[in-house]
């Protein structure tokens, strides 16, 4: 003979019934949630647990997890998982702390990187938080980390270059050659006069100093159809030493007044 259940009765209210009637007949619900409405309906109905097992396919230990719950708690208690812990609160100090790790390069705790990537930073993070007195960061994930940075925005993986100034008098040598240049362009504006013995020419010089000379150590090889599609050439060259390429620019009509090539020989130097 079958031992009777100790277990009391589920008393419902009429919405309560009006609740789960319509959730475990739901199409859109969670699965989840379907199925732990129909444990509650069925013990509701007057099932017994064996019964309830078979007809939601659950094992006793859920179904008796479900409905322990839901006569300890009620109804929308017994449909909800029950929060495990508590979600650590970051304080503002310990964003600040984060903030301040990634301003900071990994070569000064210790590692040889230059630049923090996402995981380094995340585990640096978590390793320290807690001597630095942030125990809310010992399990802080990688997107933990990304979203307390991108409140600043700050991007301690990437690289922008920049160019330092280091001339003292570059304020000063820079306007000397802008007004060089909007004189030009003031001149170039005046109509030309045939017989003015006044002429001024004005020429931009630059140079590529220490350009490579070298040339192919065997001639090239053009394509054949069917077997080499392009210009086949040997792979090492000849060294012919280096070579200074020095031009001047008349600002005038933009064409090039000056080009010289001097070669160096390897090892030497120009002396002018």
């Amino acid at each position: 003979m079958a031992r009777g259940s100790t277990r009391s009765k589920l008393v419902l209210t009429e919405d309560e019934v009006a609740q789960l009637d319509q959730l475990r007949r739901s199409r859109t619900a969670s699965q989840r949630d379907v199925q732990r409405a129909k444990v509650l309906w069925l013990y509701y109905d007057g099932e017994n647990i064996a019964t309830i097992m078979k007809s939601v396919g659950m094992t006793r230990k859920s179904v008796s997890k479900w409905i322990n719950k839901a006569l300890t708690m009620g109804v929308s208690a017994g449909l909800r998982d029950t929060p495990h812990g508590s979600k650590p609160i970051l304080t503002e100090e310990a964003k600040a702390w984060v903030v301040h790790t990634a301003c900071s390069k990994p070569k000064d705790f210790g590692y040889a990187a230059e630049v923090w990537s996402r995981q380094a930073l995340a585990r640096h993070i978590r390793k320290n938080a807690k001597g630095q007195g942030h125990p809310s960061l010992t399990k802080a994930s990688k997107a933990t980390v990304q979203r307390i940075l991108a409140d600043q925005p700050l991007q301690p993986h990437k690289v922008t270059y920049y160019l330092q100034r280091r001339d003292p008098a570059f304020e000063s040598k820079m306007r000397e050659v802008l007004l060089v240049y909007q004189e030009v362009a003031l001149r170039n504006q005046q109509p030309a006069v045939a017989d003015s013995m006044e002429k001024v020419i004005t020429v931009s010089v630059d140079e590529k100093p220490g350009v490579q000379a070298i040339a192919n150590t065997a001639p090239d090889l053009p394509p054949v159809p069917g077997k080499h599609p392009n210009i086949a050439r040997d792979h090492e060259d000849k060294r012919h030493g280096t070579c200074s390429i020095l031009a001047a620019l008349d600002l005038h009509t933009g064409h090039v007044r000056l080009a010289s090539n001097v070669g160096i020989a390897v090892g030497s130097s120009l002396h002018c």
